[in-house]
């Protein structure tokens, strides 16, 4: 039996129509899985693969009664829930100087108490259902080390890892709960200025070892694998996925830096 085969089972995305969430949504399509994605606004097309497409359900997961409602159509939809994404997430650069508390508190509303509300939504289910299930939290490299410009969303994306290992702590053994933190990352639907220009993007592709950006595909493997019961074991984890970090300048000059 194939681990990775995911048919007859189902999965919840949050924010699963463009970006890394639509990669994701694409994974699990492809792995057999019925998928229900959902975003504040009804996207042009939904992810797809071989002519089976994710199901769509508008949600603000911000709001505990819409996050609640999304988790019970996915029930619905499939008969079981088998899989949360926490993908949801994000926030603008701006100076923590400058920026309103308005626009802090909606960056660590989106990024750190949705996915709480979805999460405690899915967990009543998991609990009761045969097999339990699995809730994945997409992070941020951005919690774990500092940047300027996002202080707020750097705050909630920490915050979100302990989330994870604390909810994993009170869940088990039914409900694992994981984290894949993401480094920089070149959606094929984001915003081509989110970087800067192609110079821009080639500088800081450079300081990746592995020498690009990930790609919603490695994001979505990462998923995959944590979900499956190759990770039967794991929970309260955290899974990296940067290719290696950043080279810090020290490390650039260095001897032995890759040239």
């Amino acid at each position: 039996m194939d681990p990775l085969d995911y048919a007859g089972r189902a999965v919840v995305i949050t924010g699963g129509t463009r970006g890394i969430g639509a990669g994701i949504a694409r994974a699990f399509l492809a792995a057999g899985a019925g998928v229900l994605v959902c975003g504040r606004t009804s996207p042009a097309t939904l992810p797809s693969v071989d002519g089976r497409a994710a199901r769509f359900r508008q949600a603000d997961v911000r709001d505990p009664d819409q996050a609640r409602r999304l988790i019970e159509a996915g029930q619905e939809a499939f008969g079981r829930l088998d899989v949360v994404v926490n993908n949801a997430g994000g926030g603008p650069p701006v100076a923590a100087a400058t920026a309103s508390p308005r626009l802090h508190a909606k960056v660590i509303e989106l990024n750190l108490i949705a996915p709480l509300h979805v999460a405690q939504a899915a967990n009543g289910i998991m609990q009761n259902q045969p097999g339990g299930g699995s809730i994945l939290m997409i992070g941020s490299y951005g919690g774990v080390r500092p940047a300027p410009g996002v202080a707020a969303y750097g705050a909630a994306k920490a915050g979100l890892h302990h989330l994870a290992t604390s909810l994993a702590m009170e869940w088990a053994p039914r409900v694992r709960v994981n984290t894949v933190i993401v480094g920089m990352a070149a959606a094929e639907e984001a915003d081509p200025q989110h970087y800067g220009d192609a110079d821009t993007v080639a500088a800081m592709e450079a300081i990746v070892p592995m020498g690009r950006m990930a790609a919603p595909a490695d994001v979505a493997a990462a998923c995959l694998l944590l979900a499956s019961p190759l990770a039967a074991y794991i929970t309260g984890s955290t899974l990296t996925v940067h290719g290696g970090g950043e080279l810090a300048g020290y490390a650039a000059l260095a001897p032995f830096a890759k040239k």
